[in-house]
């Protein structure tokens, strides 16, 4: 079907072919800057000057306000944005001003002055266009009333729309892109406190014959060469402790996973999960690495340990809290689980009218009062220790309490944003754990774990004691950029089909 154009969409093309027929190629190969609009307006002075005598900056046209023989127009870069002053004679082809538009990205050659009002601005003597806007951005209008009062209209702020047109929120929301700035910074201190302890980042399969790791359902598709379905990856952690069996010490991977589930405000079906494996270490050196690298991050990326989250003021600064996962319980519920039989705890549960639908075992309805009652409470980074033995199949078993298992899961402001165990390394223990979960998975539980022989083989071959972790990145992005949905520190997230 042709594509139906508005009026505005009709001119520009209109104006588009005027600048063809006057010779102008609308978008040509490249522009070559000198300078971004930071870089001028936090250095340029009067005693300056002198150095800014030959500019050229590029950018998208934001604002124009023209004046008969002179125009000034607001040009936005990377780093911001920067008024032009022209002017006729000055440049040659003043007179093709009129077919620019605002979202037209231009090249701007002249000197820096200041004008009579004070602004730093670029005198052009040379204006190339470098693309024509064909498609109108949405411009917000600031009004001032006589009070001095400030209204915005017309604010491209209709969430779906920004997710959807990602490229049409950078443009005229700059603040969102701050947002990006700081993940790359987060991940890039990740990555840079890694790698200065000498553990290696690897690369693991995105397609896998069997997908494993954790409990989630997986999406599935067909590979036709081979015939045969693969699994696009839930997690990352049975083929990284392939490598800690092969003779490698620390292992990580920053890397995409998928999971065919549910939306909200924190799950995506694609997202980002750091995991990395240390051989000899436990689950209590990795509490304290993780502290670490945590208020590491913080500091880096906010200069300080302490953050704001909505309303919440949160210390990002070692050590953190530690609590069992039953005491927790008891802590926000008054109901001390220890010991109780399957009926005790089917009863409690709906004494707290906790949904345990389909959980069959004393230890995954301890995990569901946990999370409906004491996990939305743990405001202040909280590592909650000791969890079930039968929710924790990759776990090894306590050093003192065969009923739980060495790990943590990391909460901070309601939600989790670690996992990590001291990993199983016993072979005949995990098989008949994993053969648990298989029968769970017959059962009906569609997101219990699959029995992976060759895994189970590798377990055999030997791999030493071993602290293992997890870490969501986008939820991590989310609270360290004051951010209220998952969809806000992705560029592209997943969105319902439009008809």
């Amino acid at each position: 079907m042709p594509q139906e154009l508005n009026d505005l969409e009709r001119r520009r093309r209109e104006e588009l072919q005027h600048l063809r027929e006057l010779g102008v190629n609308p978008y040509p190969y490249s522009f070559d800057k000198t300078h971004d609009s930071t870089a001028i307006l936090s250095t340029f002075t009067d005693e300056t000057a002198e150095n800014f005598k030959n500019v050229a900056v590029a950018g998208r046209i934001m604002a124009i306000r023209r004046m008969g023989k002179a125009s000034f127009c607001h040009i936005q870069d990377a780093q911001g944005r920067i008024q032009v002053y022209l002017r006729t004679g000055d440049i040659p082809n003043y007179d093709d001003f009129k077919l620019y538009d605002i979202g037209d990205i231009v090249g701007v050659k002249g000197y820096v002055f200041r004008t009579k009002v004070g602004e730093i601005s670029v005198h052009a003597t040379e204006l190339v266009m470098l693309c024509k806007s064909l498609s109108p951005i949405p411009i917000a209008k600031e009004v001032e009333d006589e009070a001095g009062n400030k209204t915005m209209y017309d604010a491209f702020q209709d969430k779906e729309l920004r997710y959807r047109q990602r490229y049409t929120d950078l443009v005229v929301n700059p603040q969102v892109r701050e947002v990006f700035v700081k993940r790359s910074r987060i991940i890039s201190t990740m990555r840079r406190y890694f790698d200065e302890r000498g553990w290696l980042e690897v690369e693991t399969p995105v397609l896998q014959p069997l997908y494993g790791g954790a409990s989630a359902r997986p999406f599935i598709t067909h590979h036709n060469t081979l015939d045969m379905e693969l699994y696009l990856r839930i997690a990352d952690e049975l083929y990284l402790k392939r490598l800690i069996v092969g003779g490698f010490e620390g292992v990580y991977e920053i890397s995409k996973d998928f999971r065919n589930e549910g939306m909200d405000r924190t799950h995506n079906p694609e997202f980002t999960m750091m995991e990395i494996y240390v051989a000899y270490k436990d689950v209590y050196w990795m509490m304290e690495m993780v502290e670490n690298l945590l208020e590491t991050i913080t500091r880096e990326v906010h200069g300080g340990t302490e953050i704001t989250v909505g309303e919440q003021q949160i210390s990002m600064k070692a050590p953190f809290r530690r609590v069992t996962m039953l005491d927790a319980i008891k802590e926000h519920t008054g109901k001390d689980l220890r010991g109780v039989s399957l009926e005790e705890a089917k009863a409690i549960a709906k004494e707290l009218h906790v949904d345990i639908d389909g959980k069959t075992s004393v230890g995954a309805i301890i995990g569901e009062i946990f999370g409906t009652k004491a996990e939305p409470n743990l405001i202040q980074p909280t590592y909650v220790i000791d969890h079930p033995l039968e929710v924790s199949p990759l776990a090894k078993t306590h050093r003192s309490d065969p009923s739980v298992t060495e790990r943590f899961e990391l909460f901070i402001n309601g939600a989790e944003f670690g996992n990590a165990y001291s990993e199983l390394n016993d072979p005949i223990d995990q098989r008949e754990r994993l053969e648990a979960q298989s029968r769970q998975r017959a059962g009906g539980d569609e997101e219990a774990m699959t029995l992976d022989e060759d895994f189970l083989h590798a377990l055999e071959i030997g791999m030493p004691p071993t602290a293992g972790l997890g870490i969501g990145i986008d939820r991590l992005v989310m609270l360290l950029t004051n951010q209220d949905s998952i969809r806000d520190v992705l560029f592209f997230p997943q969105m319902r089909r439009l008809e």
